[in-house]
């Protein structure tokens, strides 16, 4: 049967519109930011080698005399008071003129690298109504992992001064659970606090890459798998703040970086 002419016009103009839309749709350019899929792309990791890679090796030093390490009285915890160690302030940790706890990592020098988050967690534990370690490093985009080793309530209430950076107020029951949480930004000096134990106290450094390290009980630090460069290296102290080396390492070599803290700053 023939069209009449208005329904023939109404096809042709369908068939038209349609033509269009398809052509438009196949002609889409993504977007910088955008992969054709239309979803993001991958960030190009770098990966370490380890066959060709150098390191930085130091130690952290103090000069003077340090204060003394006071005893924490936990007394109005009677599970906290049971601990068959004594419990120290941690502030200045100081064996044979060599400091612990200092946070050191590379602040410059790696360009435009970028380094994928480790997927295992960094532990701190609440053992001893004390938190262990005292000091600890983790990657942007890894986990914390908190964990009550005790027989008492915990709290873990941290305060980051970087928005990105979560808030953590939460209690953990005794010799319960564990809890984790990623830090997004890279922050230094993040305090961690107990409500329920005034005294206990630890910090978390979130390092925009895995050259990191803490000070042991011996004052020795060592950063491993850094390329070839010159770079630009922090100690960081909860107490004394910070200082700032430029370090240059050669393929297969350890290079020396040490840090002479005093009193002062």
């Amino acid at each position: 049967m023939a069209l009449r002419h208005s329904d023939l016009s109404r096809t042709i103009g369908l068939a038209c519109v349609l033509s269009v839309l398809l052509t438009s749709g196949c002609n889409k350019t993504a977007s910088p930011n955008e992969s054709a899929s239309g979803s993001t792309p991958t960030p190009s990791y770098t990966q370490i080698d380890y066959n060709t890679s150098g390191t930085i090796s130091g130690t952290i030093k103090f000069a003077k005399q340090p204060p003394p390490r006071i005893e924490i009285d936990m007394a109005q915890d009677p599970a906290c008071s049971l601990s068959a160690d004594p419990n120290y302030s941690e502030q200045y940790v100081v064996k044979d003129g060599k400091l612990q706890n200092v946070f050191v990592y590379v602040k410059d020098g790696l360009g435009n690298k970028i380094y994928p988050a480790p997927s295992t967690p960094v532990q701190l534990d609440q053992k001893g109504c004390r938190y262990i370690p005292h000091v600890i490093g983790v990657q942007v985009g890894q986990p914390v992992e908190f964990t009550n080793s005790d027989p008492t309530m915990h709290n873990i209430h941290t305060t980051a001064e970087t928005s990105a950076n979560p808030e953590i107020d939460i209690s953990q029951p005794p010799k319960g659970g564990t809890t984790q949480r990623v830090f997004a930004k890279p922050e230094l000096m993040i305090p961690v606090r107990c409500n329920n134990h005034p005294w206990m106290n630890a910090f978390i450094n979130v390092s925009p890459n895995p050259f990191y390290a803490v000070s042991d009980e011996n004052g020795h630090f060592e950063i491993r798998g850094l390329p070839q460069g010159t770079y630009t290296v922090v100690a960081d102290h909860e107490e004394l703040g910070q200082q700032t080396m430029q370090v240059t390492v050669a393929s297969k070599q350890t290079a020396t970086a040490d840090f002479t803290y005093s009193n002062g700053k």
